[in-house]
């Protein structure tokens, strides 16, 4: 039986061109000794897949789907009117924080009836970062709470939306019943910056919490 390559094959099928690997852009780093898995977790519509896609250095893999009929009275959408989609699996990105370090984002779905998908998603992640609108604080609770109770380290971003109100730093702590140690930053999801400084104020907190622990 005579067996041709892909390459063959994609380059006579209908005259479409070889296939190709990965863009240049999307190699990871010949300097990278080390990998971090991160999550990022919310409520629905605070900005997750906003947040791995502006800060990815690759083009981020996301899993949106057109929110349809089938989610009115599933999908608590008050206070994000103009939403169209929904992530329905998960997003993913990746940044180098540098030459050697690079970190692996895993954006997760917000809303309770996809959360089953959650116990893949956080195996082997090292922190997470908790994204919250403050127009709607009620819908991170549970998504603490289930961080709590798997032990997982995290950081808050507070997502600042054109009309959200502000609140000062220790009355959010209060709200989210946060411990005294678990930073709290704001953050522009949409800019590249904004969002890649929130991810160093997670590395930073998990050295913190990993020197604490040697200590004792």
């Amino acid at each position: 039986m005579d067996f041709r390559s892909s390459e063959q094959y994609g380059s006579e099928q209908h005259g479409a061109a070889a296939v190709r690997g990965p863009r240049s852009e999307d190699v990871l780093p010949e300097t990278a000794t080390s990998a971090v898995k991160v999550v990022i977790v919310g409520g629905f519509g605070v900005g997750k897949t906003t947040f791995v896609g502006s800060v990815s250095e690759i083009r981020p893999l996301t899993t949106e789907e057109t929110m349809t009929q089938a989610g009115v009275g599933v999908d608590d959408t008050s206070g994000i009117g103009g939403k169209t989609s929904t992530t329905v699996a998960m997003d993913f990105g990746r940044i180098s924080i540098n030459d050697e370090l690079v970190l692996y984002l895993f954006g997760t779905p917000g809303q309770e009836r996809f959360w089953f998908l959650w116990r893949g998603l956080f195996e082997g992640a090292l922190g997470a970062v908790v994204l919250v609108d403050t127009r709607r604080l009620e819908v991170s609770f549970d998504v603490l709470g289930r961080l709590e109770e798997r032990g997982v380290p995290f950081v808050v971003a507070v997502n600042t939306f054109p009309d959200a109100p502000g609140y000062p730093v220790e009355e959010l702590r209060a709200a989210l019943d946060l411990p005294p140690d678990v930073p709290i930053v704001p953050c522009d999801a949409r800019e590249r910056a904004s969002s890649r400084d929130v991810l160093m104020t997670l590395m930073r907190y998990l050295q913190t919490l990993a020197t604490t622990q040697e200590a004792s």
